[in-house]
């Protein structure tokens, strides 16, 4: 089993930063992947960035210079940085990890950028 446990989110006003951070914990070997996908009411969710074990990452243009992913594989943990925030930022954040040949999810956090 596997288990992932977001934290971090919150209410930011436009402009502002938060910083996101998922624990994995449990039975694996290793982590090729580890990346967050967002969902906004009413919309389907959507990728947001991801990092491999190589640390090469990659980001959805729309968040691109603004958010950085990062992992820390001694800690199991993955981070979001997420800077100049915009109301449009608004959504449930998840992690997910792809470990054992599964891809797992955590049960998110919310994200409100509002003035």
């Amino acid at each position: 089993q596997v288990q992932l446990v977001e934290s971090g989110g919150g209410l930011v006003q436009p402009g502002g930063s938060l910083r996101l951070s998922c624990v994995v914990s449990g039975s694996f070997s290793s982590m090729p992947f580890m990346g967050w996908r967002r969902q906004a009411p009413e919309k389907q969710r959507e990728f947001v960035a991801g990092i491999l074990s190589t640390n090469t990452t990659r980001y959805a243009d729309s968040v691109k210079g603004r958010f950085t992913i990062s992992r820390d594989n001694a800690k199991n943990i993955v981070y979001l940085q997420m800077n100049s925030l915009e109301p449009e930022d608004t959504a449930v954040y998840y992690c997910n990890v792809l470990t054992n040949g599964v891809t797992y999810w955590g049960q998110g956090t919310q994200v409100t950028v509002s003035s």
